[in-house]
């Protein structure tokens, strides 16, 4: 383990609980996203201890773990959640699984029984470490109180690989007191595993070749200086950039170099990707389809091409980037900044998804965050190229319930910038009540829902898949009718402001009101 020696001796009494706290924050993890029970109350109590850690309740443990993804994609390092046991951890299992795919680091508090009550086997009983262990990079049972600082540095260091971290804290370890006669260690990065510059080589000769050659990016290769380098190899060298079809952030918009993300269908996707000769992975995995197919391959790209690892998401990606540039000759040159491509839509007549994502591109303020969940509503992405400069964080692992909880960690990592959060209306049930954290914590997210009445995407599944046409049981599982969801008053009783527009002129209007202002707000467009 990578730790650093400790400071000058400090003998003090503490329980565990304070100890696990003062390591946390001397790794500057300041922010704890917490739904605790009674197996962390001495853990609670010791947070109440230190002004410097801010605690946030969410009311599900998915919109803990959500809001812990978001803010670590904004802020590049680590928040802390607390748990309440293994079903706390089962809830918040969903988003953790986004966060992994996003390669958020995170560091999870998961509280379990006392050692002494775990043979008693009472209700709440599970094997938490198995619970842990597929979404989690490195996980570790505290069985040592003198030695939790060692454990929490080891935590952080195997949370900036990046990746999820899970700490499991036995509420003995939390409430007996021990003598620590220095303050915590400190844990040091990982060593990347270095890039092969025969790799860059091989690479080179085949752009030099005229070989047609990809670059799939994502993780830190999306970020503006490593985007203007590979926009640089693109337009002396003619190979294609993509970002690969999820990823947990962007930085876009007018002045950085224009990507498009690869889209993970075979009719979209395998177009995109037809007669390539090489696909260099750049942070990114091999394309393939969202779902398997009858009859269709799960790869994307065709049988004959080559797939490259330039560098994986634990490697420097900018250097991987500067290699490669190097090698092609490739000449650092700023992003051409074009005439905006077109006046902003004129907003009247029917409300529709496409103009929703139109006005909302039109208008984004500087440096907003936006939060993409719209599912079968999406298109914001290709229509906001040219909008203001911008983040884009979107749903990474494909469970449903990621956007309001990552708006959420996103204003709290960033509360000087607007958020926008485009939610489709059902994976927006999943997780709701973190509306009610936006209200609590008076953040600045904006809620757009595109409210559709049902799972929209599911009735495109059916098709593609080859199942018959839905009868009246497959209807009643995709439509969110009888009753219609009511997003006003599901947001008025989470404490946000909220209104339903149904028109182009209502959106605008409102969307103008709610930019014009700081604070939670939802507005249900009615599409």
């Amino acid at each position: 383990m990578a730790v650093a020696a400790p400071a000058a001796s400090a003998m003090q009494s503490m329980t565990g609980a304070d100890r696990l706290c003062d390591a946390l924050l001397a790794h500057e993890v300041d922010v704890c996203f917490a739904n605790p029970g009674t197996s962390e109350m001495h853990f609670v109590a010791a947070l109440d201890r230190q002004p410097r850690m801010r605690c946030i309740l969410g009311l599900f443990e998915g919109v803990v773990t959500g809001a812990a993804d978001g803010y670590a994609r904004m802020r590049d390092r680590p928040a802390a959640t607390l748990l309440h046991l293994g079903p706390g951890l089962a809830n918040g299992l969903a988003n953790i699984h986004n966060a992994r795919r996003a390669h958020s680091p995170m560091i999870n508090v998961v509280g379990d029984h006392a050692v002494e009550h775990l043979p008693l086997d009472s209700p709440l009983t599970s094997d938490i470490d198995s619970l842990a262990r597929p979404m989690s990079r490195w996980v570790k049972r505290i069985g040592d109180p003198t030695r939790i600082d060692l454990d929490v540095a080891e935590a952080w260091s195997q949370s900036m690989a990046p990746g999820i971290s899970t700490l499991i804290l036995p509420a003995d370890m939390a409430w007996n007191e021990h003598v620590y006669r220095a303050p915590p260690a400190r844990g040091r990065r990982l060593p990347q595993a270095p890039l092969q510059q025969e790799t860059v080589a091989r690479i080179g000769a085949a752009i030099r070749t005229k070989r047609r050659v990809v670059l799939l990016l994502t993780g830190a290769a999306l970020r503006e200086q490593a985007l203007s380098i590979a926009d640089g190899i693109r337009r002396s060298a003619g190979v294609e950039i993509y970002a690969q079809g999820a990823n947990g952030r962007i930085e876009r918009g007018r002045g950085r170099a224009p990507i498009a993300k690869l889209a993970m269908t075979h009719e979209i996707g395998g177009r995109m990707l037809q007669d390539v000769d090489m696909v260099v992975l750049i942070g990114a995995k091999e394309p393939v389809s969202f779902f398997a197919y009858p009859n269709r391959p799960g790869r994307l790209a065709p049988a004959n091409c080559e797939i490259v690892r330039l560098a994986g998401p634990d490697q420097d990606l900018v250097q991987a980037l500067e290699w490669l540039a190097d090698e092609v000759d490739a000449p650092r040159a700023p992003v051409a900044v074009a005439p905006r491509a077109a006046a902003a839509p004129v907003a009247s007549g029917a409300l529709t998804v496409d103009m929703v994502n139109r006005l909302v591109a039109a208008r984004l303020p500087e440096q907003a965050i936006v939060c993409d969940e719209a599912l079968t509503s999406s298109g914001f992405f290709d229509l906001s190229y040219d909008a203001p400069p911008h983040d884009y964080l979107q749903i990474t692992g494909g469970a449903i319930g990621i956007g309001i909880p990552m708006a959420a960690g996103a204003a709290v990592a960033c509360p000087d910038r607007k958020v926008i959060n485009l939610q489709a209306d059902g994976s927006g049930m999943y997780t709701v009540q973190g509306l009610w954290t936006h209200a609590r914590e008076n953040l600045d997210v904006l809620t757009i829902v595109f409210s559709n009445r049902s799972y929209a995407t599911l009735w495109g599944e059916m098709s593609k898949v080859g199942a018959q046409t839905p009868g009246r049981n497959a209807q009643r599982m995709l439509q969110l009718d009888q009753p219609e969801l009511d997003w006003t008053k599901l947001a008025a009783g989470l404490g946000v402001e909220s209104r339903r527009v149904t028109t182009a002129s209502e959106f605008s209007r409102a969307f103008d009101a709610a930019l014009g202002r700081r604070g939670p707000a939802v507005i249900e467009a009615m599409v």
